[in-house]
């Protein structure tokens, strides 16, 4: 049993856990039970599928919104943006309350890395290849692997975070 961080009208909750190599590991528990961690591509497509009926500007707004109140651990402001955040899409609305939650619980374990450099940027750099310049899913949530830090951190630096 993990670290419950937010439970949902629905049923389901997000925990932390053990994962491969941390504590850090965020997972969803669907109302039926079931446990999985939600992957980068997941909520990617997610966000992807709704960017068909919200804009770009609409989706990454909101989302900065939550990473600007996103620090190294979980409180209340945190997931209090994260739902204020997915109050303006209607009938999607729990829906993008998930995606931004797990997004501040995946940024919260990005921020606690041993040895990071770039933290929740990443995250951040990928959403923004996402929304604003065409990358796939499969690309934004990959593209970065094998680079450097220093080459991350470029390219967070060009886009202006």
């Amino acid at each position: 049993m993990g670290r419950l961080i937010k439970s949902f009208p629905d049923g389901s909750y997000l925990e932390y856990d053990r994962g491969s190599f941390d504590d850090w590991c965020v997972y969803m528990v669907e109302p039926d039970g079931s446990r999985r961690p939600p992957l980068d591509r997941d909520y990617f497509s997610d966000i992807k599928e709704l960017s068909k009926t919200y804009t770009e500007d609409a989706l990454y707004s909101a989302y900065v919104f939550v990473y600007d109140h996103t620090g190294k651990t979980v409180d209340e402001n945190g997931l209090n943006a994260a739902e204020q955040a997915s109050m303006n899409f209607g009938t999607d609305q729990l829906k993008i309350h998930k995606i931004f939650t797990i997004l501040y619980m995946a940024m919260i374990a990005e921020e606690n890395k041993r040895f990071t450099r770039l933290g929740k940027r990443i995250k951040r750099l990928g959403i923004y290849k996402l929304l604003f310049e065409g990358a796939s899913v499969y690309e934004a949530a990959n593209f970065m692997r094998g680079m450097g830090w220093r080459e991350i951190d470029a390219l967070c630096t060009e886009r202006g975070f």
